[in-house]
């Protein structure tokens, strides 16, 4: 039986140490729904494309799929571009999921003297150029994530 260590790869790699909040375009790189009676979620590991000086970096967040939380869950998929008939019939595939390509907006919060990492907001890949940070700040007006 294999088992994956998320500490064990090379520390340049350690998303949670090393990517800043913002506003990053990524790939889903792994899928996993975990269980739980109150809370079950999606953990879901992003690969980051952009910029261009954190690629190869791993983000790993949750997104929960209780009734109050499926709004998130949803706005994920329909950003990322998942495949619509699937979403009209209400039905999660996670192998569908990988290699989807999106915006995601971080945060990091301390809670309970954890840092646990929010993703805030998601746009279609296509924005990119319109939403990274580089045209932000060089004054270009620009939407943020919603």
């Amino acid at each position: 039986m294999k088992r994956f260590f998320e500490s064990l790869r090379p520390a340049d790699r350690s998303a949670i140490n090393s990517v800043p909040d913002g506003l990053f375009l990524v790939r889903v790189d792994r899928v996993k729904y975990q269980w739980h009676a109150n809370k079950p979620h999606y953990s879901i590991r992003f690969a980051v494309l952009e910029p261009k000086h954190l690629a190869g970096c791993l983000i790993t967040g949750r997104l929960y799929c209780t009734a109050r939380a499926m709004w998130k869950l949803s706005w994920f998929l329909r950003d990322f571009g998942y495949d619509t008939e699937l979403l009209n019939n209400d039905e999660i595939d996670d192998k569908a999921m990988i290699r989807l390509k999106g915006i995601v907006k971080i945060s990091h919060v301390m809670v309970h003297g954890l840092s646990l990492l929010n993703l805030d907001g998601f746009a279609p890949a296509a924005r990119w150029e319109e939403l990274s940070p580089s045209t932000i700040s060089d004054g270009v007006p620009g939407s943020e994530v919603a």
